[in-house]
C-alpha cells in the first residue's frame, strides 16, 4: 500500500474514532438529563478533551496532505471536507458539555411527557446516520439526514413554544424552562452538525456542494 493510501485510511479511521466518542458523549448526555445525574454530566464534559485532541491531530494531517501529496479529484474532496466535519464532530462535543451542564436544572419535568427524550433521541439518530453515510459512502442516507433535520426543526419549535406559554402561566418555573430553551437548542444545533456533516458526505461522492440548494441554479450560470 502506498504511504499516500495509508495515511488517508489513517484520517478516514481518525474521523470514525471521533465520531464514536461524540455518539458515546451524546448516549450520555442523554441519561444525565434523564437521571438527573451529575456524575454523568461531569464525565461529559470530561470525555470533551478527546474530541478537542482529535481535531488538533485531524487538522494537522489534512495540512499535511494537503501541502505534501497534491492530492486530486475524490482524495483532494476527501481530504478538503474532513476539514468541515472534524469541527462539526468538536462541536457535537461542545454541545453535549452546554446540554449536561443543565442537567440538574431541569426537574422535575414540566414539559409534556416524552417530548425532550424525543427531541434528544431523534438528534442522535441523525448523529448516527450521518456516521453511516461517511462510513459506507451512502449518499441516499446522506440526504435522508438532511430530510431529517426538518422534523428536528418542527420537534424544537413546538417545544419552545410549549416553554413559553409554560413560563407564561406559572412564573414559579421560569427559571427551569430558561434551562430547557438552552437545552432544545443545543439539540437542534447537533441536529444542524449532523446535516453539515451529510452535506460533506454528499460533495465527496458527488464532486458539487449540497449547501444553499436555492443557489445552485446562479452556480450553474
Amino acid at each position: 500500500m502506498r504511504q499516500f493510501d495509508q495515511e488517508l485510511r489513517d484520517l478516514r479511521d481518525g474521523i470514525l474514532a471521533m465520531a464514536g466518542l461524540a455518539e458515546e458523549m451524546i448516549d450520555l448526555t442523554i441519561q444525565a438529563l434523564t437521571e438527573r445525574s451529575k456524575a454523568k454530566a461531569d464525565h461529559v464534559m470530561t470525555m470533551d478533551r478527546g474530541l478537542d485532541e482529535w481535531e488538533l491531530k485531524l487538522d494537522r494531517l489534512c495540512v499535511d496532505l494537503l501541502a505534501l501529496r497534491a492530492p486530486a479529484a475524490g482524495d483532494l474532496r476527501l481530504i478538503a471536507s474532513s476539514l468541515k466535519i472534524v469541527p462539526e464532530l468538536e462541536r457535537i462535543g461542545d454541545h453535549c458539555c452546554n446540554i449536561a451542564r443543565r442537567a440538574t436544572y431541569v426537574h422535575p419535568p414540566i414539559l409534556s411527557s416524552g417530548s425532550l427524550e424525543r427531541l434528544g433521541q431523534e438528534t442522535r439518530g441523525m448523529v448516527r446516520m450521518a456516521v453511516d453515510a461517511f462510513i459506507g459512502s451512502d449518499a441516499g442516507l446522506a440526504r435522508t439526514v438532511i430530510q431529517a433535520d426538518d422534523s428536528v426543526d418542527d420537534l424544537y419549535g413546538s417545544i419552545y413554544r410549549e416553554l413559553l406559554r409554560l413560563m407564561m402561566s406559572d412564573p414559579l418555573c421560569i427559571e427551569r424552562a430558561s434551562h430547557l430553551i438552552l437545552v432544545i437548542k443545543n439539540w437542534e444545533r447537533i441536529a444542524d452538525q449532523a446535516t453539515n456533516i451529510a452535506e460533506e458526505v454528499l460533495f465527496i461522492l458527488e464532486g458539487r456542494s449540497a449547501k444553499h440548494p436555492y443557489l445552485q441554479g446562479d452556480a450553474a450560470e
